[in-house]
């Protein structure tokens, strides 16, 4: 037993607990934990490693180890030849050193500020759920597990000579791979070299806000939009600029007097709404990036999924679309675990983009590249898209199936003819009413996910601005079974009825 200058204690009197049986980790955390209490003081001689490992039981070696990490740590000071001593001077650790407690951080950069007063709130997944309409989630049965399986096999297997850091804009032969999927799927003509494989399209909207825009800057977004993408545009300082989106896309003719150095769009499938933008549009959008000399980034973030339309080639597949930057990605056909992206860059872009994307994060994963590129050279990922589109086409004729059943003239539905997801408008339901049949619906097992966040400003009059006075919901399907999707929907429908006889409760007892 080891007497201190407070009181009579040894490593295993620790109020952690018995430290016997414990390997050098846990005598390391027992005799620092006293230390910073000071139990051991300040220049007191602690046992030898011989003493305290006959003492708890051990092995020499196994305080010896505690004790170095003790030293490594400036806790101790050990001389050959003489017991521990406890350092004098302890300066990276003071008593209740242990207490840690959550404070303002001393200062943050610009960036930071905004990052902190901005933010969006994550959203957390729930297990528990009959059905949960989030939008962005896939199934898990629809991965193709097998064929990605042996293909991440085949790349382990395949090592090279040396291991090295790759190029940062991706394998040259997933890069070759994606060139030729993007001529047959989407008729983009493309160098290989104009390829940039990102860590989902998320990155690629990161690195077009900081190569592209300052603070101070205008961008043009679509009104309402991708809240992801507004966010990463102005935590770099730039000013957003709304522009309307109706039946055909954005209002391009809203563009004249907005000066911008760039314009977000998602013209295949408006997000949320679901409109496609048509022709016209996309030749008035291109005259106002030429003539503004702006860059567009168009992000084609679930077009593979088109039912009851034909595909419109994409801004970048246009003549005079030199000024286009092309964001793509995988987590919609394969999984959004995968975090595969791609951007296709204007060639004067190249170098920096490159530089860039070497800087963020030196490279994508090498293996996860090597296999998607294995999917699209055997054709293997062609195949499974048409495969997943044909499941996804049932589940959004049973969502519309459901949606009718229930609820029949009393919603309106928008932007089912491709994606993953549709709006669906309640006519009987207030936006104002949005959180508590948002709370209702979770009550009854369902996930439901309001459109408002959407908009630039959510507490707009809806029937002054967009003629639109009622609750919309984004509902996607994706991660649903059909069976799923009519038990949520039937749910769904009997929190309404809860929502309207509370309402009339409301009503009636402030009447009275």
């Amino acid at each position: 037993m080891v007497q201190s200058r407070k009181q009579n204690s040894s490593p295993g009197n620790s109020s952690s607990g018995n430290s016997s049986g414990l390997g050098a980790r846990g005598i390391y955390e027992n005799l620092r934990e006293q230390i910073v209490a000071e139990v051991y003081g300040r220049g007191d001689v602690l046992p030898s490693a011989r003493a305290l490992a006959v003492e708890l039981g051990v092995s020499r070696t196994t305080v010896t180890s505690a004790y170095e990490q003790l030293a490594a740590e400036g806790f101790v000071v050990i001389r050959h030849g003489t017991r521990p001593r406890v350092a004098i001077k302890i300066a990276h650790s003071e008593p209740g050193d242990l207490v840690h407690t959550v404070a303002e951080p001393h200062s943050l950069s610009a960036f930071g500020e905004r990052l902190r007063s901005r933010a969006i709130p994550m959203r957390v997944a729930s297990e528990k759920l009959v059905a949960d309409f989030r939008y962005g989630d896939m199934s898990a049965s629809d991965f193709p597990t097998l064929a990605w399986r042996k293909a991440m096999n085949d790349a382990a297997l395949g090592r090279p000579l040396k291991l090295s850091y790759g190029d940062p804009c991706g394998l040259i032969r997933l890069r070759a791979a994606l060139q030729g999927y993007l001529w047959r799927a989407r008729s983009i003509r493309c160098e290989v070299s104009e390829i940039v494989v990102v860590n989902g399209s998320q990155q690629g909207l990161d690195l077009c806000a900081r190569l592209l825009l300052d603070q101070g800057d205008g961008f043009a977004i679509e009104e309402p939009c991708y809240p992801m993408a507004r966010s990463v545009f102005e935590m770099t300082g730039a000013i957003a600029a709304p522009v309307e989106v109706d039946a055909e896309g954005i209002r391009a003719d809203l563009l004249a007097d907005v000066d911008a150095r760039l314009a977000y769009v998602t013209p295949s499938h408006q997000f949320p709404l679901g409109s496609v933008m048509s022709m016209g549009r996309r030749q008035q959008l291109l005259g106002w990036a030429k003539e503004k000399r702006a860059y567009i980034v168009e992000d084609d973030y679930d077009s593979e999924y088109r039912f009851d339309m034909n595909p419109i080639p994409p801004l970048r597949a246009l003549g005079g679309a030199s000024n286009v930057i092309y964001i793509g990605t995988v987590s919609k056909t394969l999984s959004p675990l995968l975090r595969i992206g791609y951007v296709v860059v204007p060639r004067e872009l190249q170098e920096v983009f490159a530089h860039a994307k070497r800087l963020t994060d030196r490279h994508a994963p090498s293996l996860e590249q090597e296999a998607l590129a294995t999917l699209m050279e055997t054709g293997a990922y062609e195949s499974h898209v048409r495969k997943v589109r044909r499941q996804n086409a049932r589940r959004r004729a049973a969502l519309l199936d459901a949606l009718q059943a229930e609820f029949r003239d009393l919603v309106r539905v928008e932007g089912a003819e491709a994606g993953l997801h549709v709006v669906v408008w309640f006519h009987d339901t207030p936006p104002s009413m949005a959180a508590s049949f948002i709370d209702e619906a979770a009550a009854l097992g369902v996930g439901i996910y309001s459109i408002s966040p959407h908009y630039f400003d959510q507490t707009l009059d809806f029937e002054q601005t967009l003629d639109r006075s009622c609750l919309g919901l984004v509902m996607g399907y994706a991660s649903l079974t059909e069976g799923q999707i009519h038990r949520g929907l039937k749910l769904l429908r009997r929190a309404t009825r809860r929502q309207q006889a509370a309402a009339m409760y409301r009503r009636c007892f402030t009447a009275c």
